[in-house]
């Protein structure tokens, strides 16, 4: 029997814990996790007319656990998917609402279609289990998630609800240093906003700016705020030759091109921004020939790869190093969720190393090409070398079509003009599969020259069950068949190990 909505008043105080089977999930929590009381606050944002809705979902949000409702303005974000017969691309529009909270905070869905007999909280590692009465479902959340609300498994006509933390930190609109984009529609007269040193562009949570946001030979500028990039000309962001550049919790959403795009930057942080693209080459965040590069928290959901990380390309030259990317939801419509290594320098070879992968949500990918597959890729072409790569608690939800992991030292004739150097130290720890059973893995060296050198697995858990060199299996099996995975003879040192062998080991 699905349980009555008005179970709310079984919320407890500050310290809650989890309430009765139909609850699961539910708390209303007013203090920190070292006890510091936090006053409950919800900020909500207007969408500006002229900017289009939808109209599957209404979301009202309070604080917990008796707060005032207030209903969210619905976004429009829109998503591709390719016919792997034709090549053709299709556009669903799908919904977005977004506020901030501090404390907790009651969120209600109702699906104004009708009909809700399934109700998915995604990503699932977050364990939300709504309380759902006809086509209206309730869940609290006492820290800042961005989730997709899905209904009766269709996967385009969801709801992408982004609850972030109340800014710390707002900026006076008349502050010298920053540019400040108040609610409303905004745009330049070139479709670019070009950005000084020191400065900071500030978009008002109501404000939508329809200019890419160019940081080029800067150095301490940033973009903040909780507005909207929307329909931009070349991308979302473009930092190119720049230093120390700060992109915070902004939404872009069907830029024409890359959401974020940095070359030859050093010094660069994003966190917490949002993105949703439907064209050709709808990249997230892509990566050349830059160093010191954090990603964090950022919810991408792209019509081409999220998070791309190369050497050279057009104008950018250079090793790219020291790139970590964590906490974050990744969603592959098209190609890969984390591509490495198709781009770089053949005449004058670079290197792209001191990678890492933390504590991520891959909620899906779907890529007909063989070539083009893996929820997690390193695939060096054009001389690269890819050394000292460390994947860690990554989570991996049953995804459409493709691979769940990927490693290729390639010569792609479309891209490349030489086979990539090889790949070289690469640690995976705690990464998970659950979903049907896998399209087999594939580990290509090259060549005896350029090969693929030292991975490990460590706990590679694929639908509970545990792979490891150590396991029980048949005498004459490979531990990669029972991935499946194919490793062929240009793979050395390739090593599965449970979780306590790995300490033994260390």
């Amino acid at each position: 029997m699905t349980p009555s909505l008005s179970r709310r008043g079984a919320l407890q105080t500050a310290g809650a814990t989890v309430l009765a089977a139909g609850l699961t999930h539910l708390t209303a929590t007013t203090a920190r996790a070292d006890g510091t009381a936090v006053a409950p606050k919800l900020v909500t944002y207007p969408r500006p007319s002229a900017m289009p809705t939808n109209t599957s979902f209404k979301v009202r949000v309070r604080t917990a656990p008796d707060g005032e409702w207030q209903t969210l303005d619905i976004w429009r974000p829109q998503l591709g998917e390719i016919n792997p017969t034709t090549g053709s691309s299709k556009i669903y529009s799908s919904s977005l609402a977004y506020f901030d909270f501090q404390g907790s905070v009651e969120v209600e869905v109702t699906y104004l279609k009708g009909g809700t007999t399934k109700v998915r909280v995604r990503p699932d590692s977050y364990g939300i289990k709504p309380e759902v009465g006809g086509d209206t479902l309730r869940f609290t959340l006492d820290r800042p998630r961005n989730i997709v609300v899905q209904i009766n498994d269709d996967i385009f006509d969801v709801l992408h609800l982004f609850a972030r933390a109340v800014e710390k930190k707002i900026p006076a609109q008349d502050d010298p240093n920053v540019l400040y984009y108040g609610p409303g529609v905004h745009t330049t007269a070139d479709g670019y906003l070009k950005v000084p040193s020191g400065k900071t562009v500030y978009l008002d949570g109501g404000a939508v700016l329809k200019a890419t946001v160019l940081f080029r030979g800067v150095e301490h500028a940033g973009l903040a705020g909780r507005g909207v990039l929307a329909g931009t000309v070349d991308g979302g962001v473009l930092i190119e030759n720049a230093r120390n550049i700060s992109v915070g919790a902004v939404t872009v959403l069907n830029p024409n091109g890359y959401a974020v795009k940095m070359g030859e930057a050093t010094g660069v942080t994003v966190k917490g921004l949002g993105s949703f693209s439907s064209k050709g080459w709808g990249d997230g965040i892509d990566v050349f020939s830059s160093s010191n590069v954090v990603i964090d928290g950022v919810f991408m959901r792209n019509s081409d790869d999220c998070i791309a990380i190369y050497t050279h390309r057009w104008e950018y030259y250079g090793d790219t190093s020291d790139i970590t990317v964590r906490n974050s939801t990744l969603w592959a419509d098209v190609a890969h969720p984390i591509n490495v290594g198709t781009h770089g320098n053949t005449d004058n070879p670079e290197v792209l190393k001191n990678l890492t992968f933390k504590n991520l949500d891959i909620c899906d990918h779907r890529e007909p090409q063989m070539g083009y597959q893996g929820c997690i890729a390193l695939n060096p072409g054009d001389s690269n070398l890819i050394r000292n790569v460390k994947v860690d608690n990554v989570r991996v939800e049953d995804f459409r079509w493709g691979q769940l992991i990927h490693m290729r030292v390639m010569y792609n004739t479309k891209y490349n003009t030489s086979v990539g150097r090889g790949i070289q130290n690469v640690y995976v720890k705690d990464l998970s599969y659950t979903g049907k059973p896998l399209a087999t893995c594939l580990l290509l060296g090259y060549d005896a020259k350029h090969a693929i050198k030292d991975v490990t697995f460590e706990n590679l858990v694929v639908n509970g069950t545990v792979i490891a060199d150590s396991m029980k299996k048949p005498g004459w099996y490979l531990t990669t068949d029972i991935v499946p995975m194919h490793a062929n003879e240009h793979v050395l040192n390739l090593k599965f190990l449970t979780t306590a062998e790995a300490a033994a080991a260390s």
